[in-house]
């Protein structure tokens, strides 16, 4: 793979997402808006927070305008008889919504979302007007004899997938899951994710073009909290963070801030 300097990462915007998950009642909602609303936050960083559906409209209205919405899923389709999803027609609804996380780890681990729907779902999306939060992961089969040297073949196989479904660039953000962050509940060094994230761009420049591994955002989720989030902010090709447990206290505020460095 041909190498990949970060020569311009001071034109890549940084952009935090608190994914909420299926974490919140209306109880915490109404606490997560709160402090989110006493927040000073930088226009130089897109913050953005993933919405359970249901909470959808009920955020749009009362989430200050600084911050942006995304939803947590879609399917491939604009409808039709598939029960329990969610249309890219019915979150078009609420205006507020700009973003779409897709491919997460979860969906892809537990409800067994292949590198084929994702990528549909994702060539959907950005069709629909939609920016997508693209995710890969290096999740490997445990059941499998010999993972060795198999999780970066994972990743690839991902990425590849996402290539051939992106029709707009512009409108994609990145996010890299470690799955032994989330399997250990204890993060990866800043060094290992920044060595993944250039990795990836050096994947884009060989299937896509240098001009694009080059502007777009690579963010990383997998335990960033407002402890470690200074140390992955330092490291030039992580680009801003997908945040879990931590996007539902104050400290989200201080994973935001630790990027007004880039």
């Amino acid at each position: 793979m041909s190498p990949v300097v970060s020569k311009i990462r001071t034109q890549r915007k940084p952009v935090v997402i608190g994914n909420w998950k299926m974490n919140v009642n209306k109880s915490l909602v109404n606490e997560i808006i709160g402090f989110l609303r006493e927040a000073e936050l930088s226009a130089s960083i897109d913050t953005v927070v993933g919405v359970p559906s249901i909470y959808l409209d009920y955020v749009s209205q009362r989430l200050p305008k600084k911050i942006e919405i995304a939803a947590q899923n879609c399917y491939k389709v604009a409808k039709g008889a598939f029960t329990g999803e969610i249309s890219t027609n019915m979150l078009k609804e609420v205006a507020a919504v700009k973003y779409i996380i897709l491919g997460h780890v979860e969906r892809r681990n537990i409800f067994r979302e292949d590198n084929e729907l994702v990528g549909e779902k994702i060539a959907h999306a950005l069709t629909e007007g939609f920016n997508v939060i693209a995710c890969v992961d290096d999740h490997i089969d445990e059941n499998c004899d010999d993972n060795a040297g198999q999780s970066e073949g994972v990743l690839f196989k991902q990425l590849a997938s996402i290539v051939k479904n992106v029709n707009d660039w512009s409108r994609v953000v990145i996010a890299y899951d470690s799955i032994q962050a989330t399997r250990t509940n204890i993060p990866v060094s800043p060094d290992n994710v920044q060595r993944v994230h250039v990795a990836i761009r050096a994947f884009l420049a060989d299937n896509v073009g240098q001009q694009v591994a080059n502007e777009i955002r690579i963010i990383y989720g997998g335990c960033v909290n407002a402890k470690n989030c200074r140390k992955f902010a330092a490291q030039p090709d992580i680009d801003g963070f997908l945040v879990g447990s931590a996007a539902l206290r104050r400290e989200f505020i201080t994973i935001v801030h630790s990027l007004s460095d880039k």
